[in-house]
């Protein structure tokens, strides 16, 4: 039997950290050996994904949670990510991170963390979203911009980042099959501007509401027909599956920032 893959979550208490330990715990090839969390510290990390107790409790100490595992899975906030690719550095440990919503600064310590690790990144770890990526590209590359682009997502009402990171990475799908910058042809609202719309401009909107878990949709209009391609997520079971998917791919790999385009091997597609 192979060795099995030591797991650190961090963001335990959070929607997908507990999704992570409960997909992770169910799977004979991983091990939960810590968590991070600065919530409900002490509480076992089983317990608190649905599962039975593991014997592993939560703790707000980061550095030594790192330490414990392979590989750290990180689904916390963008602010934290200077202090966990910090982490994963000095103690050596492979990183796969979910985290959204980040900056310049958050990205950068992504980035040069990947020089001394190997870091796997993703706005969305859902293997179907990631296939819907790489289609938005191939049917982009086909069309001009007389096809009105306008994205559309929808997540839980405690979202924080919007639109989301999966939107945004469907606008620069079609802002590189256009040629141009997304932040140069992006319109994130309508309200109050009475003119009537740009040609080759990408529109989003975002819902927020309820427990959606996540859908997106494209939108591709010409004044003749519709393309329309899009993703739903039933649970957050997806994204579990496709970042453990992430970490058992790592394993062994080379500093470097890789993503699902090298896991799903889409790079020369």
């Amino acid at each position: 039997m192979s060795k099995l893959i030591r797991l650190a979550v961090l963001g335990a208490t959070g929607r997908m950290g507990r999704a992570v330990i409960a997909t992770a715990l169910d799977d004979p090839r991983f091990e939960i050996v810590a968590a991070y969390s600065r919530e409900r510290t002490g509480e076992d990390a089983g317990a608190i994904a649905g599962r039975q107790a593991c014997g592993v409790g939560i703790s707000d100490e980061l550095e030594p949670v790192v330490a414990a595992g392979d590989v750290a899975i990180d689904f916390t906030r963008p602010e934290f990510m200077q202090a966990v690719t910090q982490a994963c550095v000095t103690s050596g440990r492979a990183l796969v991170s979910g985290t959204t919503g980040m900056d310049d600064s958050a990205r950068a310590a992504l980035e040069n963390a990947a020089r001394k690790i190997p870091v796997f990144w993703a706005p969305n770890m859902s293997i179907g979203v990631n296939l819907l990526l790489a289609a938005l590209a191939d049917v982009a590359s086909r069309i001009g911009d007389d096809y009105d682009a306008e994205i559309v997502e929808a997540h839980h009402r405690h979202k924080v980042d919007a639109p989301s990171g999966t939107a945004l990475a469907l606008g620069e799908v079609l802002a590189v099959a256009r040629g141009k910058p997304l932040t140069e042809i992006s319109d994130f609202a309508r309200e109050g501007r009475r003119e009537v719309r740009e040609t080759g401009r990408i529109g989003f909107h975002s819902i927020r509401a309820g427990e959606i878990v996540g859908e997106h949709d494209v939108r591709l209009v010409s004044a003749g027909e519709e393309i329309r391609l899009g993703h739903s997520a039933f649970s957050r079971d997806a994204f579990a599956a496709g970042a453990l998917r992430a970490a058992v791919w790592l394993q062994g790999r080379e500093p470097g920032l890789y993503g699902m385009r090298e896991l799903l091997d889409l790079s020369a597609k």
